[in-house]
């Protein structure tokens, strides 16, 4: 949860204005009372609000946006709603990619920083927690899809696979492959959470040789392909970290004489647009792209005004279209 100069105010039992000013270090706010709020707003992980002064200025400051993947389109309708409550607010977005690299993320986040933005929208996450936390004492910041996030707005992505998994249980599936994201990510580890628990919940056994690494685009989907169909028993059904590597998934085994749904089964997560256009046309677990930026963006402004928030997770949806069918 987001604090405010009032929450400080109020531990501290003085004014909202005396709180401003020691965090000011104001002359007339006595050594010891300034010494005493400013570290009782680092115990509480205050986030200085320059940014919320500058609302009130003519000219407001951007806000920065992180983003792990300039290919994916569901970053880029998330972008878009984030771009729309911008718009409403006066401010501009600040653009940075980090490529899935969290060497790169967290030189973005300095960048940001040193151009003294608002606050920022970072979502695709890959730095560690408490790297996270000490970046939000510096900047206002808001997480897509990072549960474990004080400020997140995220769907439920444990939940979502769940729904895929129990799909394909309905459908007679047994031998369920889940193709992973590839590296450390909150998303990945909550996705192939809920492809684990939607085994166990079914009676199935977890079998290590059916999780296979992607890397999040269609060529890792290929990839992923090559060593399931290595296996002795191949599986019916495959379940993907996002909508792009399932279409790998679906070319790969077109290409090897495969047909889907008749011989395999798949499943995205996503719905992007091209997935009901697809053929076959893709079932997924639908992320409302733009309805995630328009949240974040609508906390991000709520944290710059100084208003406490909490983190935010959406009910996921199972679109059923023709990439399943029932187990032959």
């Amino acid at each position: 949860m987001s604090v405010s100069i009032k929450d400080l105010a109020e531990k501290a039992g003085v004014s909202p204005s005396t709180v401003s000013r020691a965090l000011k270090n104001h002359p007339r706010i006595g050594e010891d009372t300034r010494q005493a709020i400013q570290e009782l707003a680092q115990e509480l992980g205050y986030v200085p609000s320059e940014a919320a002064r500058a609302l009130v200025g003519q000219a407001a400051p951007a806000i920065g946006v992180a983003l792990p993947d300039f290919r994916d389109p569901f970053y880029m309708g998330m972008l878009a709603g984030i771009e729309e409550i911008a718009i409403q607010e006066q401010h501009d977005l600040f653009i940075g990619g980090f490529n899935r690299d969290p060497g790169r993320e967290r030189k973005l986040f300095d960048a940001f920083e040193e151009k003294r933005l608002a606050g920022i929208v970072v979502a695709g996450s890959l730095v560690e927690d408490a790297y996270l936390s000490r970046a939000r004492r510096r900047l206002p910041a808001v997480l897509v899809n990072h549960c474990e996030y004080p400020a997140a707005v995220a769907i439920d992505q444990t939940l979502g696979m769940k729904q895929a998994v129990a799909h394909l249980v309905g459908l007679g599936h047994a031998r369920i492959a889940y193709v992973t994201l590839g590296q450390r990510s909150s998303s990945n580890t909550l996705r192939q959470r809920g492809y684990e628990q939607g085994l166990a919940e079914a009676g199935l056994p977890r079998d290590e040789q059916l999780i296979v690494p992607g890397n999040g685009g269609m060529d890792g989907g290929e990839q992923a392909v090559a060593q399931l169909l290595a296996l002795a028993e191949m599986p019916t059904a495959v379940v993907c970290y996002n909508d792009r590597t399932a279409i790998g998934v679906i070319q790969a085994l077109h290409q090897r004489g495969l047909q889907v749904p008749e011989d395999i089964s798949v499943i995205g997560f996503d719905d992007l647009e091209i997935a009901a256009f697809y053929v076959p046309s893709l079932t997924t677990v639908r992320q409302p792209d733009m309805e995630l930026g328009r949240r974040a963006a609508r906390m991000l402004f709520d944290q710059i005004q100084g208003r406490n928030v909490t983190a935010e997770t959406l009910a996921p949806e199972l679109i059923v279209r023709n990439s399943t069918g029932p187990n032959s």
